[in-house]
């Protein structure tokens, strides 16, 4: 079989009884936290602008716009949602991605699953599906497509989510492996668009796609079945011609990528690069007593390739802030904590913060691999001190994940963030339970303040 034919075969044939409570669990838990992030990403600049492209497309009914009144086709609102859900960077990510898997499954999922009354049952497995594909895919070639300079996000994420998007339109394996190559011709996003409204299109885009080449598919549109490896194929183009077949040989075997692999839930929004940074950084702050006006300099050591998407060392805007080392530590010098609030571009430009960033110094260590990851803080104060911290294990990582009542936290917060009330408990529960319906989930917010896109 081919790689197309593969994820084809596997997506039709999965079983969603095999969905332990721990992997429906994991789904709702990502469920919870991609919906919430979307809802605070909604007064951003980049989904108002997203809003008004929508406006230009006519109306539709089928699916939700999150957190805003109004509806649209399946496509646009999987389109705006994903926009809304990744323009803060505070949505999860995975390892073997190097990206962020939920962000291009659930918009296109839960706007497909409103518009064919699919039940909750059916949307955690085929979260499950797409995320298996995801990773296996990732694998192979996510390293090589991110050093080409692929957003993986969007060019493998994509990938995955036509597979989820077709096991939940019950798709049978050829129409499966059709919309695996209208998905691959529609692959892209750069890395170099990192800190502008074009990131997070990409990973709306990428929802879009995937649920316009399934339903292609599932009307007899068709692709060629070596998409995936021929010459000019995915593999070529994306990574370095690797043998996909070996990767996805073992799609479906236990335990799924969903619980080898794991998801890791951010506690800070921005690029998950600075995270174990932050973790270290605002623990020797809290341990010491130290401000920023105590610090003299900062100097960061990584494991390889850790600092690559930080490619914005003199921000001057809230979304370059977010690809930034040096402001991430400034921030949290200055601050104690990093979040929402710090992402405007009045916080990036404050003047004690312009003035540390070239004080900030990062580097990361030669190496064949990625993994395992750590980072290295010194802080040299004033007084000719130096402290330092190594932070191996991240805190809201698949092996230190945040408790349930700590991810609430952080819906409640998101919700608070544009004015919503919702009992993210609740949410929780209905999430979990596959005899629910995705419409009991999007119900449950109501407004505190209507704040109009």
């Amino acid at each position: 079989m081919t790689p197309s034919e593969r994820i084809g075969a596997f997506s039709a044939a999965f079983n969603p009884e095999v969905l332990t409570p721990a992997l429906r669990q994991a789904c709702a838990r990502s469920l919870l936290d991609t919906y919430a992030v979307g809802v605070a990403g909604k007064n951003e600049p980049a989904s108002s602008r997203a809003m008004a492209y929508l406006a230009t497309l006519g109306t539709g009914d089928e699916a939700s716009l999150w957190g805003c009144p109004g509806r649209a086709t399946a496509e646009a609102a999987a389109f705006y949602n994903g926009v809304a859900a990744h323009v803060l960077d505070y949505d999860d990510v995975t390892s073997p991605l190097r990206g962020h898997p939920s962000v291009v499954l659930w918009p296109a999922l839960i706007a497909l699953a409103e518009a064919e009354s699919a039940g909750m049952g059916r949307l955690q497995s085929a979260y499950a599906v797409g995320f298996e594909v995801m990773c296996k895919l990732a694998k192979a070639v996510a390293v090589d497509a991110y050093a080409k300079g692929w957003h993986v996000t969007a060019s493998i994420g994509i990938i995955g989510t036509v597979a989820a998007c077709s096991h939940l339109l019950r798709l049978d394996a050829e129409k499966t492996a059709h919309a695996v190559g209208m998905a691959v011709a529609q692959a892209a996003g750069t890395r170099a668009n990192f800190g502008s409204d074009a990131k997070s299109f990409q990973a709306g885009h990428a929802n879009a796609a995937a649920i316009r080449a399934a339903r292609l598919a599932q009307a007899g549109f068709t692709s060629s079945p070596d998409a995936m490896d021929a010459q000019q194929g995915y593999a070529a183009l994306y990574g370095q011609g690797q043998d996909l077949s070996a990767a996805l040989a073992t799609l479906g075997q236990t335990p799924l990528e969903l619980i080898s692999s794991g998801l890791e839930v951010k506690k800070y929004p921005l690029c998950y690069a600075t995270h174990r940074v932050l973790d270290g950084l605002l623990d020797l702050r809290a341990e010491h007593g130290i401000a920023l006006a105590d610090v003299e300099r900062v100097e960061i050591e990584t494991s390889p390739g850790a600092l690559v998407p930080l490619i914005h060392h003199r921000p001057a805007t809230g979304l370059q802030g977010k690809f930034s080392l040096e402001y991430a530590v400034a921030a949290a010098l200055l601050d104690g904590h990093v979040g929402l609030a710090a992402f405007t571009d009045e916080s990036v430009q404050r003047p004690a913060i312009q003035a540390f960033l070239p004080f900030v110094q990062g580097r990361s260590t030669q190496g064949d691999s990625i993994l395992p990851r750590w980072a290295l803080v010194r802080l040299y104060t004033r007084d000719g001190q130096c402290i330092e911290r190594k932070v191996d294990a991240l805190r809201g990582s698949a092996v230190l994940p945040l408790t349930d009542d700590e991810l609430m936290a952080k819906a409640t917060d998101c919700y608070g963030w544009v004015g919503l009330q919702a009992d993210a408990g609740a949410q929780l529960a209905i999430a979990s339970d596959p005899k629910a319906r995705i419409e009991d989930f999007l119900s449950i917010a109501r407004w505190k303040n209507r704040i109009e896109i």
